[in-house]
């Protein structure tokens, strides 16, 4: 999976996703020299934390779909306050509306927090970073 990122100015960039085509802003908050004209970097993550989770879920749950009538997640993050201010803490509130057992949708929601939300994972991965700048490593 590969992204390309570009500056739009200012603290503003715009990155395309290779495999989808699909392109997402971001921005920085107007204390760090943005004009918060878009999400940031951190806030697209607890986005994708969220998302990725959603689907999961609607992924596990999907021979009873049609049984659900809303499917909604409300994440909210808690940063380190230091830097770098890390999510510390994420709280996932998870409402699920429809004929769905409620031991089905909590299997549903450990699932995927436990086994199979990349997004999720990927937070608490050890993770190898290269660095390459202008075409050389650092």
């Amino acid at each position: 999976m590969k992204v390309n990122l570009n500056w739009q100015g200012k603290l503003k960039f715009e990155s395309t996703g290779e495999t989808t085509g699909h392109t997402v802003t971001m921005d920085a908050n107007e204390a760090a020299g943005g004009d918060a004209s878009a999400p940031s970097p951190m806030e697209m993550v607890l986005h994708g934390a969220a998302g990725c989770m959603a689907i999961d879920i609607g992924v596990i749950l999907r021979h009873r779909m049609d049984k659900v009538t809303k499917l909604a997640i409300e994440a909210d993050g808690e940063r380190a306050d230091t830097e770098p201010k890390y999510y510390k803490r994420i709280k996932m509130n998870i409402i699920i509306d429809g004929d769905i057992p409620a031991k089905q949708a909590q299997r549903a929601a450990d699932l995927s927090k436990d086994k199979y939300c990349s997004a999720v994972h990927s937070l608490v991965a050890d993770v190898d970073v290269q660095v390459i700048l202008n075409g050389e490593a650092l």
